[in-house]
């Protein structure tokens, strides 16, 4: 399964419990790093999550996105994005990426500006 979590605005604190939840139990979890400004560091997401991140890219989620697939019809694989998930239309393309590949997903939305 895919998962695309929306991080809020804010701190780390700012994902929702169910969120939350997912990035603990997933065995990949991706941290897009270039459509929107993070504003806390990779290393505080990752002590508060208690899992390590991988950054995403441009290049990584626009040209290699097998990269993120692979494995995720048999395994859970998160995607991270600051606020809302479908804040970038690169995030919509995944979705439709992975439905073409068959591979299930799901959107945990939370706070943005749009």
């Amino acid at each position: 399964m895919l998962y695309l979590i929306g991080l809020g605005l804010g701190d780390a604190k700012d994902i929702t419990v169910k969120g939350l939840e997912v990035v603990r139990r997933c065995s990949r979890v991706y941290l897009e790093a270039y459509t929107s400004v993070l504003t806390v560091g990779k290393e505080a997401l990752e002590e508060f999550y208690g899992r390590k991140l991988i950054l995403a890219d441009r290049e990584e989620v626009e040209q290699e996105a097998d990269n993120i697939f692979k494995d995720a019809d048999v395994s859970d694989v998160a995607f991270l994005v600051v606020g809302d998930p479908f804040g970038a239309t690169t995030h919509s393309d995944l979705i439709l990426r992975a439905t073409k590949l068959g591979i299930p997903y799901q959107v945990i939305h939370n706070a943005s500006i749009m």
